[in-house]
């Protein structure tokens, strides 16, 4: 036996790494060990330590004096150390039973070679109370009780992942017999095992720690809550940095975990609730993103005004108002929990959860649902849901913004582990906040555009008559843009003799602002057109206007500072197009103002677009515009449209018009066929401007409906005109209208031969329920009514025909005049205020008329 004063100092470590260079090494104890750790040489310090005299301890395992099973599995592994040593504190049983904790230095002294290794052979040991070593004290009364019972979980496993320490937070996770020895896959879940061994492995490989692994779990003390940790791995080195086992941290990030799990719903929530203005989809958006983060059942319920775009009236719901369900999403595909569908009336009493809801403006929770819950007995369906799906907890949150409530929204968890706590509540009603304000921004724009939207169906026209000259269909669809109106239009005028015409337009921009402009040139349009007026002169007088409002704006808004200078701005002119198509003569004048010339469709089936003379747009006043003519077989078809049919983002203009043709082109189809034709051709989705298509099948008035005579300007053939009036309405079968129609004829050639000038042309007009009477002249000056004194011997004329017919006027051509009156068929004739009519002066009534043309067609 070696004696305890003739132990050399074998620490082979730096200052503090072991008994050697802690304290005297005279003091210590010392032994020695052979290769398989059976004790070979016991001092008497090493008796004195332990109170085993040398007689029993020579020829035991060392193993055996250990206290510590996990002390003697890192002894034991000194074995498979060859050439390193090692020191550490472990704990040795003393011969009376109580356990001492010893500062341990484990060196090799006899080292022999074996295959080509040095495999140690004896092995020198070391020892001395720690608290005898300085630091060791600290180490003993205050570093073991520290880590023991430290607020965070730590484990030291061995080189095989197997547990040798826990400390009190560990074991009271998962009890200590129910670890140490067993290894990782053994004590932990599957998923959690191995997400810890591939982080230990690459540890102990690297020896570069593994810091802050965030993972989740059940809550071992209650199944129903989730728990979130994060874990630390570092390697535990011997003297010569050498792995010998892992030790890890665990710490609870439960709340951590919730922080960051609620901020990432909201900003969440911020990027896709409110991606458009459509309330519906808005209350979809807000159960898409709660699901399934915050529940695993959402549903929104909103009051019918709402959906409407209506002003809710502010403060509580006081009573049982009509809901909606606007929007639902669950964690099962197709929400077979849902009781609703989307779209479906919601009627709730005050005094169910939704009801509190409303009435308070405070959320409601019911941790646990069961029969006899407040939700559940709203709806007895409920309970049997409940059951079947395992429903757990329940939570309505009003949707409120701008001291408005807008409806409740329901979220119900069933999968997810949890109630919804405090927490859960306050998360829900920011996220629920957020949404409302997206929503009742979404209500307001349902209101203004719905407002718009009526404004401008109001400014259209609602209905449409082409007389006998015409078949007319029409279509709109608005802008798929936030505002929804834009300045289209488009019109089909009655005009004097049997004509008609038509007028597409686009004012430029999108808004109230366009959709008002657009309404003011359709009224424009309708004035100047029952002026008669030539489509170029119609559109140089609307030019005068459009730049007359342009002016008015630019002045009015020069001065304001509140931003309406930039609206009144904002409108840049306008687009036209106005022909005027005679059934009698079958020609069509059409003027236009940059816009896209009509398509026109011959009955042989082909299809032209007329080099029509551009002109400029509304608004510049720049150059003149010109009309050019065209004559139409009967049956033409005219098709007038604005750019925002034809031109979209990926097609221009002259593909558009291409597929135009094509669309028309079909034999034998109606105008509504046709027109869906185009539709479907043309329009794949909401257009990004307004569209507008306008389609006029064009009729011809045969001879057997027209009869015109020419006169000479001669006082003396207004008796014989009367006649020839007469005798032509009885051919017709008009007599009824005979009287009042001879004193027009006499009143409007009386006044054609004393106030005009050349050749004299009258010409009348049957249609189906009209009788139109024409006088041409060639004079220019410009009729009018007067009101006569009862002195005056004339001046009555156009008066009398005022009382007599429907609606009289005047019109321009080329060489002169023409001057119209129209009588209804079927109508009595009117009162002419008493006073009898003129006759022609020179003639009675009796006398015979002198000779006229026959007549000929109006051709």
């Amino acid at each position: 036996m070696t004696s305890e004063n003739d132990r050399p100092d074998r620490s082979g470590g730096g200052a503090g790494e072991g008994p050697g260079r802690a304290c005297d090494i005279a003091t210590a104890a010392a032994a020695e060990l052979d290769g398989r750790g059976v004790v070979v040489s016991w001092t008497r310090a090493a008796e004195r330590l332990l109170g085993y005299p040398a007689t029993e301890v020579l020829g035991r395992s060392a193993v055996t004096l250990l206290a510590v099973p996990g002390d003697a599995a890192r002894v034991a592994a000194v074995a498979h150390w060859a050439g390193d040593g090692w020191s550490g504190s472990v704990a040795a049983r003393h011969r009376d039973g109580h356990a001492i904790q010893l500062a341990v230095e484990v060196s090799p002294v006899i080292t022999a070679a074996t295959g080509g290794t040095a495999a140690p052979e004896r092995w020198s040991v070391v020892a001395l109370e720690e608290w005898r070593v300085p630091g060791g004290g600290v180490n003993q009364l205050m570093l073991e009780p520290f880590l023991a019972h430290a607020p965070v979980g730590m484990a030291v496993l061995d080189t095989d992942l197997r547990y040798v320490w826990v400390n009190a937070v560990l074991e009271r996770l998962i009890p200590l017999e129910q670890r140490l020895g067993r290894t990782v896959a053994q004590v932990l879940p599957r998923d959690e095992a191995d997400a810890f061994e591939e982080r230990m492995g690459q540890v102990l490989k690297t020896g570069k720690p593994v810091m802050d692994y965030e993972f989740r779990t059940r809550n071992y003390a209650d199944p129903n809550q989730e728990r979130a940790y994060s874990a630390s791995f570092f390697r535990l080195a011997g003297p010569k940095g050498r792995g010998v086992g892992i030790w890890y941290m665990v710490i609870d990030v439960t709340e951590r975990w919730r922080a960051q799990e609620g901020l990432a719903l909201l900003n969440d929530a911020s990027a896709r609730i409110g991606s458009t203005l459509d309330v519906a989809r808005t209350a979809q958006e807000l159960a898409d993103v709660a699901v399934p983060p915050l529940a695993d059942f959402v549903a929104v319920d909103l009051l019918d005004s709402v959906l409407r775009g209506e002003e809710p009236e502010p403060g509580p719901v006081d009573s049982t108002p009509t809901m909606w369900r606007a929007g639902q999403r669950s964690v099962r595909e197709g929400c077979p929990e849902a009781a609703l569908a989307v779209g479906e009336a919601v009627r709730r009493q005050p005094w169910s959860a939704i009801g509190q809801c409303l009435l308070t403006g405070e959320s409601v929770v019911e941790p646990l649902l069961n029969a006899d819950s407040t939700w559940v007995a709203e709806d007895p369906r409920r309970a049997d849901v409940v059951r079947e799906y395992g429903f757990r907890s329940v939570m309505v949150a009003p949707v409120r913004a701008r001291g408005i409530t807008l409806g409740a929204a329901t979220f119900v968890r069933s999968r997810r582990q949890g109630l919804f706590d405090a927490d859960d509540v306050r998360l829900a009603e920011e996220l629920v906040a957020r949404a409302a304000v997206c929503l009742d921004n979404a209500r307001r724009f349902t209101r203004e555009r719905t407002a718009a939207r009526m404004m401008q169906r109001n400014l259209l026209p609602h209905a449409l008559a082409g007389g006998v000259a015409l078949d007319v269909a029409s279509w709109y669809f608005p802008a798929d843009v936030p505002s929804g109106v834009g300045g289209d239009w488009f019109d089909v005028i009655p005009l004097s003799g049997a004509r008609v015409a038509l007028v597409v337009g686009d004012v430029v921009g999108h808004g109230i602002d366009a959709a008002a402009t657009m309404g003011r040139l359709r009224t424009a349009v309708r004035t100047l057109a029952n002026l008669d007026l030539p489509p170029d002169e119609l559109l140089a007088r609307l030019d005068d206007l459009v730049i007359g409002l342009m002016e008015t704006r630019r002045d009015g808004g020069a001065g304001a500072d509140d931003g309406t200078a930039a609206t009144a701005l904002g409108f840049m002119g306008a687009t036209c197009l106005y022909a005027v198509y005679d059934p009698v003569s079958r020609s069509c004048t059409m003027a236009r103002a940059s816009h896209l010339p009509p398509a026109v469709l011959a009955p042989d089936g082909v299809v032209d677009f007329p080099d029509l003379p551009a002109g400029p747009p509304l608004g510049l006043g720049a150059m003149p515009f010109e009309s050019a003519e065209l004559e139409l077989a009967e049956g033409s078809l005219l098709a007038l449209y604005t750019n925002g049919l034809l031109e979209t983002y990926d097609r221009d203009i002259g593909v558009g018009m291409a597929r135009l043709g094509r669309a028309l082109a079909e034999p034998g189809a109606t105008l509504d066929e046709i027109g869906g034709n185009v539709v479907s051709a043309l329009l794949t989705g909401p257009p990004s401007d307004d569209a507008a298509l306008l389609l006029a099948r064009t009729h011809a008035l045969d001879a057997s409906q027209v009869a015109s005579w020419d006169l000479s300007a001669d006082p003396a053939v207004v008796a014989g005109a009367r006649n020839l009036a007469g005798r032509q309405l009885a051919a017709w079968g008009l007599e009824p209208l005979r009287f009042t129609t001879e004193l027009v004829v006499s009143e409007l050639v009386t006044n054609a031969i004393r106030h005009g000038s050349g050749p004299i042309t009258l010409r009348l007009i049957r249609q189906d329920a009209a009788l139109i009477c024409e006088v041409f002249d060639t004079g220019s000056t410009a009729p009018h009514l007067r009101h006569a004194r009862t002195t005056d011997e004339g001046g009555r004329g156009l008066l009398i025909v005022a009382q007599l017919t429907r609606r009289w006027g005047t019109r321009y051509t080329a060489n002169g005049k023409i001057i119209w009156a129209e009588q209804g068929q079927g109508e009595p004739p009117r009162e002419s205020s008493g006073e009898a009519p003129r006759e022609t002066p020179g003639k009675t009534p009796g006398d015979p008329a002198p000779p006229v043309p026959a007549p000929h067609d109006a051709g």
